[in-house]
Formats: structure tokens, sequence, C-alpha cells
């Protein structure tokens, strides 16, 4: 048994929404350069070529690379050998968001109540996905998560004849509906499988896979393959004006699920795809 003092994942989670949200991930600024190389169209290139210096001044001023800096939604694997002491967890992951985004400088975009608005000044409550695996570690994932994108995501309750067909259909659907909104090029998550919120959470969860990991399941990477292409030939391009590189990447991640249900779920992020990883 490990002894973890929760101040511990206060501190990582504090430094890794500002990270999250000056700096670019290796993974998806390596795909952002090769999507420059790549694209044909001279106005797309050029756009790509402005985000690729947006993203430089951001880290040389140390400033957000978005004014919007999200909702932050945490992952917490947590080890069952560990013994988390000194609070509550969920209190103090938020502790941990609150001294990150006022330590940061980070915009607070969370209101307390749907309906009423209020702002929280301190962008908590977190959307907090916990899971109990095995060994004496917690690994921490924050992915701040900016609405332009959130927005234009979708779930699907497909029938089970749909099939692969129909999975195809819906996440080419959410994409043409997305068109610019999703101030593309964009990064898709996708959950197959699971209850209407499993396949959800997945769709989100697969937006911090690094880009261009595949998945294990041979039918998964050629489906990840084929959409991301049939995706890149729709137009749309970088910022929505035109060109190859609408998507950068494409992440399915799958769940079993009920003989009478498909259920689809389609979250897109953005170009900056924010996501940072620590093991504690």
């Amino acid at each position: 048994m490990r002894t973890i003092e929760v101040d511990e994942i206060t501190k990582n989670i504090k430094e890794m929404c500002i990270e999250a949200n000056l700096s670019l991930s290796s993974d998806m600024e390596q795909a952002l350069c090769s999507a420059e190389d790549t694209e044909e169209s001279p106005l797309g290139k050029k756009i790509l070529g402005q985000l690729k210096e947006n993203l430089t001044v951001a880290e040389e001023e140390q400033i957000p690379i978005c004014q919007d800096t999200g909702m932050a939604v945490i992952f917490l694997e947590v080890g069952q050998e560990v013994h988390l002491v000194g609070g509550d967890l969920t209190e103090a992951v938020n502790e941990g968001v609150r001294q990150g985004y006022e330590e940061g400088y980070l915009r607070k975009s969370v209101v307390g109540d749907p309906i009423l608005r209020e702002n929280t000044k301190d962008n908590t409550p977190a959307v907090i996905h916990y899971n109990i695996v095995s060994g004496e570690k917690v690994k921490i994932t924050v992915a701040p998560k900016g609405f332009g994108s959130e927005n234009m995501s979708r779930i699907f309750m497909l029938k089970p004849a749909d099939g692969l067909a129909g999975v195809k259909e819906a996440i080419l659907t959410t994409v043409k509906e997305a068109g610019p909104n999703a101030c593309p090029p964009m990064v898709v998550g996708v959950g197959i499988g699971g209850t209407f919120e499993k396949c959800a959470e997945m769709a989100k969860q697969a937006l911090t896979r690094a880009s261009g990991e595949t998945s294990d399941i041979p039918w998964v990477r050629d489906l990840e393959e084929e959409m991301l292409e049939k995706i890149n030939d729709l137009g749309i391009g970088p910022g929505g004006l035109g060109g190859r590189t609408t998507a950068l990447a494409v992440h399915v991640n799958t769940y079993p699920t009920h003989i009478a249900g498909l259920p689809v779920a389609v979250n897109i992020c953005c170009h900056v795809n924010r996501h940072v990883t620590r093991e504690v």
C-alpha cells in the first residue's frame, strides 16, 4: 500500500492546467507541422502557418494558446494499492483547477447553474472521471475543453441494423454540420458501444490519445484511417476556408453494448486539442 497526500494531486493538477493552456503537446505540434507540409491549398497552408506562429508566440510570452481556456476535464486512474490521505480527492482536484486558473491568469468560463448562468469565478467545478485500476500510482490526464468544438459534438442512438455504415454516416454527418465552427483542423474522438453516457465518455477520452496513435483492434484501426481520409475529402480545410486538412486525427474507442443498441458519440476538438498526462 502506497500513501499519497491529496495535496500532491492538487499541485500537479494546478501545473497541468497551466501547461495545457500555454503549450501545445508534442504530438499535436508534430501533427500541425506535418499538415502544413502536405496541405495543397495555398490559403490552407497559410492558415496552418499562422496557427503555428500563434503557438510559438503563446509559449514565448507565456499566454494562452486560445482565449477559450476551456472547462477542465480530468481523467483519474487511481491504483487500488493507493491510500489517499489529507483530505477529499474531489475537493483536491477542484482546488488544483482553481489554483491553476487563478495563478495562470486563465479565463474563467464556468457558470454554477446552467440556467441562472452566474460565473463561479475560478473555473470550478471540473468534470472528473474516476477509474480504479491495479497498481500503486495515480495517473492524471487534464484536458481543458473549449466549447466552440464541444458544441459541435453529437450522440447517436443507432439501431444494431445500422451497423458500421451507420457509424460512418454519424461521424461524417457530425463533421459536416460542424464545418468551420469547430476551429478546424480538428481532432475527432469517437465512442462506439456501451450506453448513452459511456459512449460519450469514450469519445472524450479518445481525444487524449496521442495524435496518430492508432487502435490495436484491426477493424477500428481501419475505421480511423478511412474516416480521416473521408473527412479530409470534405474540403472544409483549415479555418473552414478550404483545403485537405480538415482533421488531424480520428481516434475511436469501443466497449461492449446491449443486443438492442448501437450508441455512437462523436466529440470534436479544435486544432489545439489540449491534454497533459502525468503519473504520481
